[in-house]
């Protein structure tokens, strides 16, 4: 039995577990061996596969952790080459598979497995002069597949000898072969007959695949070979080819050109059960190490922020690397407490249109490590009158705001606008109270000059603090913040606005781990009170033990 025929066998039996896409692959896969007739011209050829294998694992050596080892193909790795090299024109022997797409979780083998296919095209696939390159969005990126191979050729003596390196490419004498990296500056004038694009979700462009891709149209059998996770860019180049992928595979596209392996949970359920891991991660427990992700999915369950980044990265869930900011027990405090102090730090988030306005105010006494908070929201009044008009008890959002305005949470406005004037009228009115603001965070992006200064002319220059509005500024004072939220420091006197805004706050998180806040898919999830808390608390933050003394002091 081949390599193809066994991992077939084991996907299709459910010896090992896979996700209904690859099942789709391995069950045409499995009905051109058993049925060739029906698929001629294409045949399979196994000899012809094995040789492409047999050249991997003899003269390719592993060029990371046991430097130098031979290298040895998995089962799921074996059985895709053979069908890459296999699949056949029984006519003229040319492979029948030009473009090839693997969607894998991260950790799985891609590196050395791409790197071994270049060396294999470069030298041992009968083309005279071969192209082979690495591309990615930049330079830096391709240059990781290119460290690769030439790292992989530095561990093995046979191939030291017949290939150099030279200042952008490594060269080969034998047949005038060259593996080079390129970013999507230099894609002109080229003539392929190998591409390994790794991390297509990172792609924008679409231009830089469809460029390459028409960069083979002089090669016979020129292979463009894509393996990749998942991303958090949508509709983007890698939605597309998932998409064209999926349609292959469904049989509502024709192309017997182009061969998909798909690695992925089949529900997002399936992210805590470990029995399913394997069908995003084929290589799990012997080239991805099952602690390692089991430490990932526990860490994810506890941190929202990192959740995302698990979904996407290692079982291939599409994402748009938003999620939620906090789970129900961290964002309510049911504690209540009499607010008597003399200095607070102000927030505030103004809408640009008919959106909750949101205030807020907090105040930290030395001694005392929680943060209590006061805070008020506006809407217009035509929201709520066309609510009543519409017969929607619920309010516009699914939240009771008439309800909230008879209880003092919430104030209207006349018209269908929220002026920003509403603001400093209301941290005035808390200086009538004898609450003191030190200082006022704000997003210069809404609020207009005119009523920047009457703020500066009242409460001083120093008092207003610049907060831009982005994961730079926001992503280690949200990290803080549920610190603070899950140790229940912060205390907002069961103010239902206040605990709507952190229930409903998302977040999206970058590549870095770097995170911001975002509305969630529905428009109703009203995240306003998180913004003026966040405005406030980077002050408060910053200038903690002089609102402490001061409040000490009074």
């Amino acid at each position: 039995m081949t390599p193809l025929e066994e991992y077939a066998d084991a996907v299709l039996t459910g010896k090992i577990p896979a996700c209904a896409r690859l099942k789709q692959q391995y069950r045409r896969i499995a009905d051109k061996l058993e049925h060739p007739a029906k698929y001629r011209p294409y045949i399979f050829d196994a000899g012809l596969a094995d040789d492409h294998i047999a050249f991997m694992e003899r003269f390719c050596r592993q060029a990371q952790g046991r430097l130098g080892a031979p290298l040895r193909l998995e089962l799921f790795q074996r059985a895709k080459f053979q069908a890459v090299f296999g699949f056949v024109d029984e006519g003229t022997g040319l492979r029948q598979y030009n473009e090839v797409l693997t969607i894998e979780g991260r950790k799985n083998g891609k590196t050395t497995e791409s790197s071994a296919l270049e060396l294999d095209l470069l030298i041992n696939d009968g083309e005279g002069a071969p192209e082979i390159y690495n591309v990615a969005t930049k330079k830096e990126q391709a240059n990781k597949g290119f460290e690769g191979c030439w790292n992989m050729v530095r561990q093995s003596p046979a191939l030291r000898k017949i290939i150099k390196k030279r200042v952008s490419d490594l060269y080969c004498a034998l047949n005038m072969g060259k593996i080079q990296s390129l970013g999507s500056e230099n894609l002109d004038s080229l003539n392929s007959h190998g591409i390994i694009i790794d991390e297509l979700e990172a792609i924008k462009k679409r231009s830089i695949y469809d460029d390459m891709k028409q960069s083979t149209s002089a090669r016979d059998q020129a292979l463009l070979y894509v393996i990749c996770t998942n991303g958090f860019v949508r509709n983007g180049i890698f939605d597309a080819q998932y998409k064209y992928a999926c349609g292959v595979l469904d049989g509502t596209i024709a192309d017997d050109h182009f061969l998909a392996f798909i690695y992925e949970l089949d529900s997002r359920d399936e992210w805590l059960d470990e029995a399913a891991w394997i069908k995003a991660n084929p290589g799990l427990g012997t080239i991805k190490k099952l602690d390692t992700l089991r430490g990932y999915v526990q860490k994810a369950q506890h941190d929202p922020a990192f959740l995302p980044t698990v979904l996407v990265k290692d079982f291939n869930l599409v994402e748009n690397g938003a999620t939620r900011w906090l789970t129900h027990e961290q964002a309510v405090n049911d504690a209540r407490a009499e607010i008597v102090f003399d200095y607070g730090v102000g927030g505030m988030d103004a809408a640009d249109s008919i959106d909750l306005n949101a205030a807020t105010a907090l105040f930290m006494r030395a001694g005392d490590p929680h943060i209590y908070r006061r805070s008020m929201y506006w809407i217009p009044q035509a929201v709520l009158d066309a609510d009543a008009a519409a017969g929607r008890t619920q309010g516009r959002d699914n939240a009771p705001y008439a309800l909230w305005v008879k209880q003092g949470y919430m104030r209207t406005t006349p018209g269908n606008k929220v002026p920003k004037k509403v603001f400093f009228e209301w941290f005035c009115e808390l200086e009538d109270e004898g609450f003191i603001m030190r200082y006022i965070g704000y997003d210069p992006w809404h609020i207009d000059d005119d009523t920047l200064q009457k703020f500066k002319d009242h409460f001083g220059p120093q008092c207003m603090i610049e907060i831009r509005q982005g994961a730079k500024t926001l992503s280690a004072p949200m990290k803080d913040l549920r610190a603070d939220l899950e140790a229940n420091v912060v205390v907002y006197n069961c103010n239902p606005i206040d605990e709507m805004c952190l229930l409903n706050t998302e977040v999206r998180t970058d590549i870095n781990g770097n995170i911001q806040p975002v509305k969630g898919i529905d428009s109703r999830d009203r995240i306003d009170g998180t913004i003026a808390l966040l405005c406030a608390y980077i002050p408060l933050r910053d200038n903690q033990s002089e609102i402490q003394n001061l409040n000490e002091e009074g």
